[in-house]
């Protein structure tokens, strides 16, 4: 846990003593693998995420998983600013740390404000509007229950088509995997994500 987190899940955030797996040596890395970082300025990063360096030491799973990944993200249809919403109120749930700062800042770059950032920690009781409110409902009740419910798919529906409603249950569903496995094998968030998430959480105690 890091104390000097402004905000955290209840229960605090999953955080290991250390790692169990480390990300590669550039020297470790496959040819192939480095053009992934061509991929990664896509994401909105200037460097390989450790996510994806430590993915890829199971290759089998890594490239098929990065396929479809970048259907939901960066090449989703749905908002970019809804689509990290959905992404940032699932990390929060999952209390992974990694997800949630790699998050903010890309949700900053897309035009999701602090302050909308700061209300959906606190859940769909602080949403803006009907929308914004069964879009944190959906993420909730996915991880609550595995299943939306009857007036969340109601609201999310007069807003969406059939093909959008399937994105944002996948989209919710495949970060809460991605959320395990970030929990599970200790990954740390790189300095310079450090840095901006910090510097989020000062701006927002001011």
């Amino acid at each position: 846990m890091n104390a000097t987190d402004y905000l955290q899940p209840q229960g605090g955030w999953i955080c290991l003593a250390k790692p169990r797996i480390l990300a590669p040596t550039q020297s470790e890395r496959s040819v192939l693998f480095r053009s992934v970082s061509l991929l990664s300025k896509a994401f909105g990063r200037s460097e390989i995420p450790d996510v994806l360096s430590v993915y890829s030491k199971s290759p089998r799973l890594f490239w098929p998983w990065l396929a479809f990944a970048s259907q939901l993200m960066p090449y989703g249809k749905l908002p970019a600013t809804i689509r990290e919403k959905i992404i940032l109120r699932t990390a929060w749930n999952c209390r992974s740390r990694y997800e949630w700062g790699q998050h903010v800042d890309i949700a900053l770059t897309v035009g999701v404000t602090d302050q909308e950032i700061f209300r959906l920690t606190n859940g769909p009781a602080e949403a803006v509007d009907d929308l914004d409110r069964a879009v944190l409902s959906a993420c909730d009740e996915i991880y609550l229950n595995k299943l939306i419910s009857d007036e969340t798919w109601r609201v999310l529906s007069a807003h969406y088509s059939e093909k959008l409603l399937i994105e944002i249950t996948i989209l919710v569903g495949h970060y809460e995997m991605i959320a395990a496995f970030l929990n599970s094998t200790g990954l740390q968030l790189e300095a310079p994500i450090e840095q901006k998430l910090q510097e989020f959480y000062r701006r927002i105690a001011k």
